[in-house]
C-alpha cells in the first residue's frame, strides 16, 4: 500500500508538471508560428498541447491505481495504470501515424519548413524542455515501475525529437528541402516502434502471463529450500494486479504423502514466497501418478 501511494505522488507530481509546461510550451509555440508564418512550428504546438492530454490520462490512471482492493475489485485497481499505459499507446500510435502521412505528404510537395527567428527561439526552448520532462518521467518509472509512465515519457520524448526536426529544418531545410520529411518520416517510424513495444508489454501483462525464466528458477530454489519432496513443479501463472501480484502453481507429490502432509507444507511454500517475492501463491498439491495410471 506505501508503494501504491508513492506511485500516485510521483505520477501526481509528473502529471501536473507536465500539463502546466506543455501548456506554456505550447502558447510559446503557437505565437511563435503565427509571428513567422511557419505552418510546422503550429503544427508542433498543437502535438505539444497533445501531450497535456496524455499526462491526465497518467494522473487518472494512478489515482484509480491507488485505491485499495474492496469487495468489488478484491484485487485491488492496480491494472487501471495498464488500462492508462494502452490509452497513452493508442494516443503515440496517432502522433506517429500523423507524422508518417505529413513527411510523406511534404516530400511529395516539396514542401519545406518556413524560416524564422522567434521560431527557432520557441523551438529550441521546445526540445530542452520535452527532453527534460522526458528525462523526469524516465526516472519515476524507474522509481515506481509505472508503465504508464514510462509511457508518458516515451510521449515527451517523441515530443523532443519531433522539435528537433522542426528545428534542424529551421536551420537547414532552405538549403535541403526534403530534410523535414525524410526526418519526420524516420522519427514517425521511431514512435511507431516505441508505441508496439509499449503496447505489448502492457496487453501482456493484462492478458496474464507465464513466469520468465530467473522468477521460475527463484521459486523452485523456494520450494526446495522448504521441501525436498516435491516430485514436478508445473503449471505456473502469475497474475498482476500493479503492485499486487497473484501465483498460482501445482505441485506434484510422492504417491506415499498423505494429502494431509501435502497441506501442511504448501503454506510454508506460500508463506517463503510472499518474504521473498512479495507475490501471494496459491498452490495446488496432486499426487504423482503411477505409470499404470
Amino acid at each position: 500500500m506505501q508503494r501504491n501511494r508513492k506511485s500516485a505522488r510521483l505520477a501526481y507530481v509528473e502529471g501536473w508538471s507536465s500539463v502546466i509546461l506543455n501548456t506554456l510550451l505550447f502558447a510559446l509555440k503557437y505565437y511563435a508560428g503565427i509571428v513567422t508564418g511557419s505552418v510546422a512550428v503550429i503544427a508542433d504546438a498543437w502535438h505539444t498541447l497533445s501531450d497535456s492530454l496524455t499526462s491526465v490520462v497518467v494522473i487518472v490512471g494512478a489515482k484509480v491505481s491507488a485505491k485499495p482492493a474492496d469487495s468489488e475489485h478484491p484485487f485491488g485497481h492496480g491494472r487501471a495504470e495498464l488500462v492508462a499505459t494502452i490509452t497513452i499507446g493508442i494516443l503515440l500510435a496517432v502522433v506517429g501515424f500523423n507524422f508518417l502521412v505529413e513527411g510523406v505528404t511534404r516530400l511529395r510537395q516539396h514542401q519545406g519548413t518556413d524560416f524564422g527567428l522567434l521560431a527557432l527561439v520557441a523551438v529550441t526552448v521546445s526540445v530542452v524542455s520535452k527532453e527534460a520532462m522526458a528525462e523526469f518521467a524516465f526516472w519515476a518509472a524507474r522509481k515506481t515501475g509505472s508503465r504508464a509512465l514510462r509511457a508518458d515519457a516515451w510521449h515527451h520524448r517523441s515530443d523532443a525529437i519531433s522539435s528537433a526536426i522542426i528545428l534542424a529544418g529551421l536551420l537547414f531545410g532552405r538549403r535541403f528541402w526534403w530534410l523535414d520529411g525524410v526526418l519526420g518520416i524516420i522519427v514517425a517510424l521511431l514512435i511507431l516502434y516505441t508505441t508496439f513495444d509499449i503496447l505489448r508489454d502492457a496487453v501482456n501483462k493484462l492478458l496474464g502471463e507465464k513466469p520468465d525464466a530467473r522468477l521460475e528458477t527463484r521459486i523452485r530454489e523456494l520450494v526446495t529450500a522448504v521441501t525436498t519432496q516435491p516430485e514436478d513443479i508445473h503449471h505456473l501463472h502469475v497474475h498482476s494486479y500493479g503492485d499486487h501480484v497473484e501465483l498460482t502453481f501445482h505441485i506434484r507429490f510422492a504417491p506415499s504423502m498423505s494429502m494431509e502432509q501435502a497441506h501442511s507444507i504448501c503454506p510454508r511454500i506460500e508463506h517463503s514466497i510472499q518474504e521473498d517475492l512479495h507475490m501471494e501463491a496459491t498452490i495446488h498439491p496432486e499426487p504423482t501418478r503411477s505409470p499404470a495410471g
